[in-house]
């Protein structure tokens, strides 16, 4: 992906809102919350001050005038610059066209699993897909009424999405806590003998080799190279 000034998304939200008419800050903030924007990018008002100034650096947007109501103190108008309109364009493209590689918490803890038992992990897992199935009703009943007062897809198709995101994760680690269940994961006994050695005080010498027993030939440590428990 292109080199840019700046990478928050919120940047382009707000280069967003700017491209449609110049905003001062609270209203390009009530604007993306009343049109859910904040269930899709991380919003608050201090870091919205902040990338406002990082664009306004960058010459992606300008100040177009300040007003002030009553005793009201005064705010100022922003508007985008053409440079900006360019940027949030190319900005766009490149983000619907090119995947880039993302770091889900939950795929860091499933890289991790052997830290825990196979029965504790299913318990887990099962908590999961509960709260996921949960989330599933709540978006699903919110896209439903968007759809009951004739708001076209094309202003929801953000949150369509992150429904097929979730409704797959739920699938996958249900089919998971499934294979777990009937002890179908590869090298599920052999994770789980690990554990017992931990828990039980073995030394990394033990669980060392626990691990090389069900390891294929080819990935077993080599005698006098080390061993231990490469997950310690």
């Amino acid at each position: 992906m292109a080199r840019r000034p700046i990478s928050n998304p919120l940047a382009l939200a707000v280069l967003s809102c700017l491209y449609e008419r110049p905003m001062y800050p609270y209203e390009i903030t009530t604007t993306l919350r009343e049109r859910g924007k904040d269930d899709s990018i991380r919003l608050n008002f201090g870091s919205l001050y902040s990338v406002i100034k990082s664009l306004q650096k960058h010459g992606l947007i300008t100040e177009a005038r300040a007003e002030r109501e009553g005793n009201r103190p005064e705010r100022v108008v922003y508007e985008i610059t053409q440079q900006g309109r360019s940027e949030a364009i190319s900005w766009l493209r490149e983000i619907l066209a090119v995947p880039t590689r993302e770091y889900p918490d939950v795929e860091a803890g499933l890289s991790l699993v052997p830290m825990l038992s196979p029965d504790e992990v299913a318990a887990l897992l099962r908590s999961r897909v509960a709260a996921l199935d949960a989330d599933l009703d709540t978006r699903r009943a919110a896209l439903a009424e968007t759809a009951a007062i004739g708001l076209p897809e094309v202003f929801t198709i953000e949150s369509d999405y992150r429904v097929a995101m979730i409704q797959a994760e739920r699938d996958w680690v249900h089919a998971l806590v499934e294979r777990l269940g009937r002890g179908d994961v590869e090298g599920q006994d052999g994770w789980r003998e690990m554990h017992r050695l931990r828990t039980s005080g073995a030394t990394a010498e033990e669980i060392g080799t626990a691990i090389a027993n069900v390891l294929p030939e080819a990935l077993r440590p080599r005698s006098g190279a080390g061993g231990g428990d490469p997950t310690a």
